[in-house]
């Protein structure tokens, strides 16, 4: 098993990201081998909530061009969209919300 730091790569910061929070939903980057059952455990470890649903999917890497027309893709990784028991939030953005 990896360490929660591991797991847990970076919180997602969209419009929609923003808006699922309302609805106790929180978003990451994970590591691309974790599965559901030790991303919730590493939610739990790093930020002490309940985790009750965990949701993955796999963003591929987009198509782009890279110098002199040559052509690339962006990096693939992974996303986790986490559901928190009622109540619970995690204060990662806590500043920007109050200010809104």
């Amino acid at each position: 098993m990896n360490s929660a730091y591991d797991v847990i790569i970076r919180p997602i910061v969209s419009e929609r990201s923003f808006d699922l929070m309302e609805q106790g939903k929180y978003t990451f980057e994970v590591a691309k081998s974790a599965p559901k059952e030790e991303i919730a455990s590493a939610v739990e470890k790093l930020f002490g909530v309940h985790v009750v649903k965990v949701n993955t999917l796999n963003v591929s890497g987009k198509k782009k061009r890279v110098r002199y027309q040559t052509p690339g893709t962006t990096r693939s990784w992974k996303k986790a969209v986490v559901t928190l028991a009622a109540g619970e939030t995690i204060e990662i953005f806590g500043n920007q919300q109050a200010a809104e």
